[in-house]
């Protein structure tokens, strides 16, 4: 027989479950290794999937450009036709190489904001997911001091809604970082806080997106890279950014 769970964990990797199922399957997670496990993998496996397919896949505007490019036109001298198709090898050599810059770069965003899905999925699925527990951010900041390679500054949440419940340190790519989890009403968000250099260029502006069924909301300031995300509405995932970006 099925396990109720394991049939929902790949519509709840493709965010199609109910604002109820999503709660209670990510409790789930939290109590069942199996489970979490099965997840993590699963989301490894259809990150891979999406890189291979789309990382040099061109547009239909880059097609077309090629097809109207190498059409040929007749009664032109071969001197003519022979500087007209050098022209247009350059023009296709420097568009390919400005769609290729502009689709790594994208695909270097989408493997990043990934990333830091999977880990904010591993946190909700672990029996224990800070190793400092703490509600007071005077408790919590200054226990990052000499494992990570700066310093922060945490918001005051009274009269907020929002819960601090602790921190652990955490790593993109090689990069040591924090990672706080807050609560609000009965959902768990991440705060991720790297150097920004660590975070990579392809991330310099602020925005705000969906990845997986998680909202994101990420920027950069004084050197360092925020990213916020959690299964939360837009408005608390936005609501917490903003008072991040004031206590900095």
């Amino acid at each position: 027989m099925v396990d109720p769970w394991t049939a929902k964990l790949e519509t709840y990797l493709d965010g199609e479950l109910s604002t109820g199922e999503m709660r209670d399957l990510d409790t789930h997670l939290r109590t069942c290794p199996t489970c979490a496990a099965d997840v993590l993998s699963q989301l490894q496996t259809k990150r891979a999937v999406h890189s291979a397919g789309k990382r040099y896949s061109p547009s239909p505007e880059f097609q077309a450009r090629i097809r109207k490019s190498i059409a040929t036109t007749p009664r032109r001298s071969p001197i003519r036709m022979w500087l007209g198709a050098t022209a247009a090898v350059a023009l296709l050599v420097i568009a390919g190489l400005v769609t290729i810059s502009v689709r790594q770069r994208e695909w270097q965003r989408h493997q990043t904001l990934s990333e830091l899905a999977d880990l904010h999925v591993a946190t909700l699925a672990s029996a224990n997911p800070v190793d400092v527990i703490s509600t007071d951010r005077h408790t919590v900041k200054p226990w990052f001091q000499g494992k990570i390679p700066f310093t922060f500054n945490l918001p005051e949440l009274q009269n907020s809604g929002f819960v601090l419940l602790g921190g652990r340190v955490t790593y993109l790519g090689q990069a040591p970082g924090a990672e706080l989890v807050y609560q609000i009403r009965k959902h768990q968000i991440s705060v991720f806080i790297f150097q920004d250099r660590a975070a990579g260029r392809e991330l310099a502006t602020a925005e705000s997106r969906k990845q997986l069924s998680f909202n994101i909301e990420t920027w950069n300031q004084e050197g360092l890279r925020y990213f916020v995300i959690g299964d939360a509405s837009g408005d608390d995932i936005h609501t917490l950014a903003d008072m991040l970006k004031k206590a900095s």
